[in-house]
């Protein structure tokens, strides 16, 4: 057709990517010259950014939000401390965004440092001072007041410091943060960044890109807490983690469903507590029914500490049809899952949502259009993304971020070749468990997670079956997606894991059902990205691409709809899930439902989602 340009067929493309042989028309502009902005960047303000509670999941009511105005410096890495700095810097967009106020690049042979001077009052110093970081890419050392208080590595994961006896007598607190990220010099995961950003690789992201803040707890805390819904039974486990020694503490769980109280119960330290809930509500995309839950730590009768968090009645599951092909069940129902490839990237702060709103406006528009699923793309999102998700009633597969390339990408199963495991280090593997482990462990709350996927087109599989049977003994109430889209492992006649994932572009594909259906559950990770570019809305004035590219959005359209009417049959042949690529443009992929901008929907959305809803009956 006329209208469609194929520019390479889609194995040679990402071989190619993969290779870092890109043509000269596909690298990308000098991001730090960009300056496309989405609707909600002239609302940010620079001295209270994203000023919302970054923890939903665990509310307390006594903190302080330390994102705004950080001085900053760019020095060689190993250096001592700077005794100046360069300028401001807007925390906690990265350092190479338009947000950040600096757009500079950092790179793996220098080190990024932040300061800033806050003020603790002394009400606020009866018990212990928690310094929080939403997230930090890569490597994070924390000084207060000049003493090294610990050093964390893991650019997606939140981590906390106790910083109570790092303080001043008086109420001036100095905060200094020093970060090393080598992007994709080094092994550690970093997604879609790369030194050298084209086609599917972005611009790299250094430093604080999540909320930083203090939070203000008694002596004796809850430093954190899980929940564990068991839908079959309509209860809800519930543990605690602290510090605090069995037999002189006690704490209390009570759920509520709006004002009503529906369950309570006490236990003791180290003892979960099993709430049982009568006439038990299931959450799901049509009905995310959310209970709110109150803890109380105890000591006798006294409550010592406290906080909010919620839950839901939900179960993910492998179900069987009446030929006996695996499914994917919610709540004991066969449910087709069908969302976007979300990357989560933004054109003015790159890997940071300018705003909370901008953040859930992806989150809505996916629901306008009928979607019931996202897979997030090797990206972790703020804990207020999943919240938006649960809240919403969003279905999310969630990647583990990418990192240590390099191994061979073989698409199709049962071919053995030289190169699909990647032999990394010692140090890599521990890298890649440790932060792993982290991500699940810290979004093991949001309900909406259904699926963990730890690989994606063999970006630096290793050891697929240990690792698919860690994840899977590590959170058991998960699917796991072990190798999305290529280098699977055959275990037997099925492949590791529970999920059959393949990607194709632009047409929908599956598994054969019949030599793999009834042993694992069949899905199309990635296909489609037609491409259209919008003028005056694209990261590069040309040179941009789509795995098809298209020239009208009726063209786009017209297109699409032949998508979803090849995809159908593939439904009752027992496909169980399809991810679209994309949500969104990003930098010069111009494949996206949306502009990278935000500005365009380059689909009608009702009429989008009428065509969806056909896919779930």
């Amino acid at each position: 057709m006329n209208c469609q340009r194929n520019v390479l067929s889609l194995k040679i493309r990402i071989i190619i990517f993969q290779f870092l042989l890109i043509p000269t028309i596909l690298i990308a502009q000098t991001p730090v010259q960009n300056s496309l902005s989405t609707p909600w960047t002239t609302l940010v303000d620079n001295e209270k950014p994203l000023p919302e509670y970054p923890r939903p999941q665990m509310v307390r009511d006594s903190w302080i939000n330390l994102n705004g105005q950080w001085d900053y410096a760019i020095q060689e890495k190993g250096l001592k401390p700077p005794k100046q700095f360069e300028g401001k810097i807007t925390v906690p967009f990265p350092v190479e965004s338009q947000l950040s106020g600096v757009m500079k690049p950092v790179g793996a042979e220098k080190e990024l440092w932040y300061k800033k001077e806050t003020t603790i009052a002394s009400k606020d110093r009866k018990g212990k001072v928690l310094l929080h970081f939403g997230a930090v890419d890569w490597e994070t050392e924390v000084f207060v007041n000049r003493k090294s208080v610990g050093i964390h590595r893991g650019g997606y994961d939140p981590f906390t410091f106790d910083v109570t006896d790092f303080l001043n007598n008086g109420q001036m607190q100095e905060i200094m943060v020093r970060v090393w990220d080598p992007t994709d010099d080094g092994p550690q995961p970093r997604g879609k960044q790369v030194n050298n950003p084209r086609g599917i690789w972005y611009t790299p992201v250094t430093g604080i890109w999540q909320t930083v803040w203090l939070e203000f707890v008694p002596k004796d805390y809850i430093s954190d807490i899980k929940i564990s819904p068991d839908w079959d039974r309509s209860r809800f486990f519930l543990d605690i983690e602290t510090k605090l020694n069995p037999g002189q503490f006690s704490w209390e769980a009570v759920a509520y469903y709006g004002t009503e109280v529906v369950a309570s119960e006490n236990g003791e330290i180290g003892q979960e507590i099993e709430l049982n809930i009568p006439d038990p509500k299931a959450w799901s995309p049509e009905h995310p029914h959310l209970y709110d839950i109150t803890i109380k730590l105890k000591r006798g009768n006294r409550v010592v500490d406290q906080f909010k968090t919620y839950s839901a009645l939900r179960k993910i599951s492998i179900g069987y049809d009446a030929n006996g092909m695996q499914l994917m069940e919610l709540n004991g129902k066969a449910l087709f899952q069908y969302g976007p490839l979300d990357q989560g990237w933004w054109p003015d702060g790159l890997y940071t949502a300018p705003t909370d709103e901008a953040l859930l406006f992806d989150i809505e528009k996916t629901k306008e259009m009928g979607f019931n699923m996202i897979r997030k793309h090797v990206k972790v999102e703020p804990a207020r993304w999943y919240y938006h998700c649960d809240r919403l009633g969003m279905l999310v597969w969630q990647d583990m971020p990418s990192g240590d390339m390099g191994n061979v990408w073989e698409s199709k199963i049962g071919i053995y070749r030289k190169g699909l495991e990647r032999e990394r280090t010692n140090e890599s593997e521990a890298i890649f468990k440790t932060e792993w482990q982290a991500i699940m462990d810290a979004f093991h709350h949001f309900p909406s997670i259904v699926v963990w996927v730890p690989f994606n087109e063999a970006w630096g599989q290793f050891k697929t079956k240990e690792i698919t049977e860690w994840t899977k003994a590590h959170d058991p109430s998960r699917l796991v997606n072990s190798a999305s889209g290529g280098n699977f492992e055959l275990e037997g006649n099925k492949l590791v894991g529970d999920i059959f994932d393949v990607h194709n572009y632009p047409d929908p594909v599956m598994p054969s059902p019949d030599l793999f259906g009834k042993v694992n559950i069949l899905t199309l990770g990635e296909y489609g990205g037609l491409g259209l570019p919008v003028e005056g809305h694209t990261w590069q004035e040309k040179d941009n691409w789509g795995y098809q590219s298209f020239k009208n959005k009726d063209e786009l359209w017209d297109r699409y709809q032949k998508l979803i009417v090849d995809l159908k049959p593939l439904i009752q042949k027992g496909l169980a899930a399809a991810v679209y690529t994309q949500t969104t443009d990003v930098e010069v992929e111009v494949n996206g439902l949306m502009t990278y901008d935000r500005q365009v929907i380059k689909f009608p959305i009702e009429a989008l989602k009428k065509l969806h809803d056909e896919l779930y009956k």
